[in-house]
Parts: C-alpha cells; sequence; structure tokens
C-alpha cells in the first residue's frame, strides 16, 4: 500500500490553480472512469452522469410519459423516505378515486393544499406523474375566498381507465432509481514483465487533493516511527482505511497462455461480479475455473465477500487457472484445451506500457 502512495506522490501533478491531481495520460493503466447509460448506451464520464440521464429521461416523454416520470421520481430525489411518503400519497389518491369513481372531491387535489405542497408537490416528478394520470390544471373558485386556486382535476374516468390507473400506479410502486452502470472497459493485454505496474488516474481515489497531499506527508512522518510499535490488528486496521479510501479498483487477470484481461470495478462489488466479468470474457466461459489473488488466496465465487475485503483495492494482479479435474477428463476424453478470450478481445489486444 505504502508503495501506491509513493507512486502517487512521485508521478501525481496539479493544474495550477485547480487544485486538481493529474497525470500523464500516456502513463495510465486506464484513461479514467466510464459508465453506461441504460436508457442510451451512450458512455459517460462520472461528471457526465447526472446531466445525461437526465435528459435521457426527459427524452421518454414523448414515448411514454408515465414511464418517464416515474423514473423521474425515483432518480431525481436523493430522499429515499421522501420517495416513499409522496408514493404513498399519490396511491392514496389512486385507491380513493378507483373506490369512488363518481365522486368529485377524490379527484380534485387542491395544489395549496398542506400535506400536498409538503410531502408530494416537492418530489420532482410528482406532479408530471399525476400529469400523466391525466390531470389537468384548472383554477376553481374557492368558498369564503375571492381569488381562484389551482387545482389538479381529472375527469370522470371509465371503468377501463380506472383499471389502467392501477397498472400505474402499480409501476409507480415498483419504480426504481436509473443508474448509470460502471463500463469496465475490458481489455486484453499481451504478455508483460509490467503486468503488476499499475498507475491510476485521480477518479479512483475517494480524497480530494489536498487530503491526498496530506495523507502522504503523514505517512512519511509515521511510517518509521511506528513500523516497529504496532501491533498485527493494528496494522491490519490501518490497512483496512487504507483501503476504503478508494472508490474502485483496477483488476488484471493472467491466463494460461500470459495474456492478461483487465476491468474496472467498484471497490464494493462482490467478488462473484469479478467472476462473471472473466467468463463472459471467455470463449468457454461455461467450463469451471479458479481465480488466485496475490499471496495465493483462492478466491470462492460463493462467498457473499466484496473486492476490498480480499485486499483486491486499489488494484491487483489475479491468476487464472482451469479446474485441473475437468481439464483432465476433457483430455482423457481426447477434447482439446479450451479456447481462451473471446475474438473481439484479442482483436484489440495491446502491449502493456
Amino acid at each position: 500500500m505504502k508503495k501506491f502512495f509513493d507512486d502517487i506522490k512521485k508521478d501525481m501533478k496539479f493544474k495550477s490553480g485547480s487544485g486538481v491531481p493529474v497525470k500523464d495520460f500516456a502513463c495510465l493503466s486506464v484513461s479514467g472512469v466510464y459508465f453506461t447509460c441504460p436508457l442510451t448506451g451512450a458512455t459517460l464520464t462520472k461528471s457526465q452522469r447526472e446531466v445525461h440521464l437526465k435528459e435521457a429521461i426527459f427524452m421518454r416523454f414523448e414515448e411514454d410519459a408515465v414511464e418517464a416520470s416515474v423514473m423521474m421520481i425515483h432518480t431525481f430525489n436523493k430522499d429515499r423516505d421522501k420517495v416513499k411518503t409522496a408514493v404513498d400519497i399519490i396511491s392514496k389518491y389512486v385507491e380513493n378515486i378507483c373506490k369512488n369513481p363518481t365522486e368529485e372531491k377524490y379527484r380534485k387535489i387542491k395544489v395549496s393544499n398542506k400535506v400536498f405542497q409538503e410531502k408530494v408537490l416537492p418530489v420532482e416528478g410528482s406532479r408530471e406523474f399525476l400529469q400523466a394520470l391525466g390531470f389537468i390544471s384548472v383554477m376553481l373558485p374557492v368558498e369564503g375566498q375571492e381569488e381562484d386556486e389551482e387545482f389538479l382535476v381529472l375527469p370522470e374516468q371509465s371503468p377501463d381507465a380506472l383499471e389502467l390507473m392501477k397498472e400505474r400506479r402499480d409501476r409507480l410502486q415498483k419504480g426504481q432509481p436509473v443508474r448509470a452502470q460502471l463500463d469496465r472497459q475490458p481489455q486484453a493485454f499481451r504478455p508483460s514483465p509490467n503486468a503488476q505496474k499499475f498507475e491510476l488516474p485521480s477518479e479512483f481515489y475517494n480524497l480530494t487533493a489536498e487530503e491526498l497531499k496530506r495523507e502522504q506527508q503523514l505517512r512519511s512522518e509515521l511510517v518509521e516511527k511506528n513500523s516497529m510499535l504496532r501491533t498485527k490488528a493494528m496494522r491490519e486496521k490501518e490497512e483496512q482505511r487504507e483501503r476504503r479510501k478508494y472508490n474502485y479498483t483496477l483488476l488484471r487477470v493472467r491466463l494460461p497462455d500470459g495474456n492478461l484481461l483487465q476491468g474496472t470495478f467498484y471497490a464494493w462489488d462482490r467478488v462473484h461480479a469479478l467472476f462473471e466479468f472473466v467468463r463472459e470474457s471467455l470463449v468457454d466461459g461455461w467450463q469451471p475455473f479458479e481465480l488466485v489473488a496475490p499471496g495465493g488466496q483462492k478466491l470462492q465465487e460463493s462467498e457473499e465477500v466484496s473486492l476490498v475485503e480480499c485486499n483486491l483495492v486499489p488494484a491487483a494482479l489475479l491468476t487464472f487457472n482451469w479446474d485441473a479435474v475437468v481439464q483432465a477428463d476433457i483430455a482423457a476424453a481426447g477434447g482439446k484445451s479450451p479456447t481462451l478470450l473471446k475474438p473481439e478481445l484479442l482483436e484489440t489486444i495491446q502491449m502493456l506500457s
């Protein structure tokens, strides 16, 4: 771990006046962290995610206003408790209308109503969902007031329309946030003595530029002084604290032919995600295999442990082995050794610098 911070200190440069750490682009193991929009398929940087997702959701209104407004409610609002409260209230509106379809009072929402103002309207997308259900904005007189007030009014609905409202309510209740998916950036490399050398971009660090500088300074001052005094438990606790400083991890897998497979992961991804990534990159991914972490630890796909808990953060080189028993059976039956990487990965194979 100390080597990583030494490398950071040696290779990190700061943009003038910005305080943002940058490395020489050419020396990086991966150019950055990227994401894929599930709605458009676009590849995005971290800074582009939120704006692009909003634009993509707004574009859905032309196709399906209900779906788009449900996406808005569950994606644009970070407070999940407030979202649940708004969804529950809107669901109650629908329930009352369906139970009392001819009673006008259940089809009118006074916009200035305290509950609506405090619990529903502040949740972005809630008004759009009501409009998608058929509510329209109308100015109506209010008894005892000189000026009209705004109401959201739903015209009387047919039995079929009421059933459709229930279906749309269910869609609202089952809605989930739309999230850009981490692009693992699968890349194959030819055999290289630099397989264990990693140069990570600043996006991998869960620290600000000033925090990185301060961490390096503190470590330089304390590492020798504390090295003889710390117990094993203290060292392990320190290592866990260090690993929490990373958002992502860059993993390489050395294959039996010496080629390398590289991918980007969240630091807290489960080990299963790594196995799936490798399996999807292989021609014969259906055959059982094992992954061995640095130090000889065999990873267990079935275990619910994260990459950070396996000491695979912020970067690591693993070893791939086919299951020996299965390969022996295949060889005894006269079968061939399994093909490794898929053609599309071999077509773009590179040399590690």
